[in-house]
């Protein structure tokens, strides 16, 4: 065990990691592909009250993201756009319902974990029946199911939910059916009112090897990994904040932590920046204190 860690060594350890510190920013999109790869998931922008990297913090440095559009930082609009149909990574509202890119390595990880089983035609109707997927989640997925792919508005249009009261209605079941890794954004159109509008797609269609990839992950090993993903990028969490970013129940998260313990590839800490706590940090990061 590690006795503690302070605020310096975590933020040192998190600049690199980050990618925030200027010597290691993101220049170019092959740059995000790797940074990608090499952290397994990201978030897009910086979520208040989420400990995770996001692409604009290493593109961008530790800083607000800027409201002005011609902000350098903002090129990370355009490398997202221009790989939406690349396949070189998966980007959608995933993590804690906010916009994620997962490398293609990462991905069969959280299949495993998703109640999908690779008969994507027939999953969600057993969902449904059980209460686990919302009426507006379900008119999504078999819009696209039945139409193919549809940007948007198209999509809101077919759905039955292009009234404005349905606004909300539809914004939810849209993130419903991405964080439940059923359709994914695959290009942008020229629709509504900003001219910009995603065009979606269902993920076993877009990926279909996709279950095949997972079929062999149990879910604990699925969680095990991505926990370890996690800790090498933050350095140090509490087993509330990986269940939290995770949604996972309290035994799954422990069984995670446990199965790193067990493998040294965690180790408890007793106080991170002055606080005392259940602080588990990566191995990488312990070896270096």
């Amino acid at each position: 065990m590690t006795s503690s860690l302070t605020s310096a060594q975590l933020k040192t350890y998190r600049a690199q990691t980050y990618r925030s510190k200027p010597a290691l920013r993101l220049k170019t999109e092959s740059d995000a592909l790797a940074f990608v790869n090499q952290r397994g998931f990201v978030h897009f922008w910086p979520i208040k009250g989420v400990e995770l990297p996001s692409l604009w913090a290493a593109v961008a440095g530790d800083r607000p993201v800027a409201d002005a559009h011609d902000d350098p930082g903002h090129v990370t609009w355009r490398w997202k756009d221009s790989l939406l149909g690349a396949k070189k990574w998966f980007y959608a509202k995933l993590l804690r319902g906010k916009a994620t890119m997962v490398s293609l390595q990462t991905l069969p990880y959280f299949y495993a974990l998703s109640e999908n089983y690779g008969d994507f035609q027939h999953d969600y109707l057993a969902q449904y029946e059980e209460g686990r997927l919302t009426q507006e989640a379900k008119a999504i997925f078999e819009t696209l199911l039945q139409k193919g792919r549809l940007d948007t508005v198209a999509l809101r249009r077919e759905a039955r939910m292009a009234g404005e009261g349905s606004n909300a209605r539809f914004e939810r079941a849209l993130t419903e059916v991405q964080t439940g890794l059923k359709i994914l954004p695959v290009g942008v159109a020229e629709a509504g009112a900003w001219r910009y509008a995603f065009i979606y797609e269902l993920v076993d269609r877009y990926f279909p090897a996709l279950a095949e990839q997972a079929r062999a992950i149990s879910r604990g090993e699925a969680r095990a990994h991505l926990g370890d993903l996690y800790l090498r990028s933050v350095g140090v969490a509490t087993e509330n904040q990986i269940g939290q970013l995770f949604r996972w129940k309290p035994d799954e998260t422990s069984q995670a932590v446990e199965a790193l313990l067990k493998k040294r590839r965690a180790c408890r800490v007793e106080k991170v920046a002055g606080q005392s706590g259940e602080w588990r940090a990566t191995a990488r990061l312990a070896l270096g204190l």
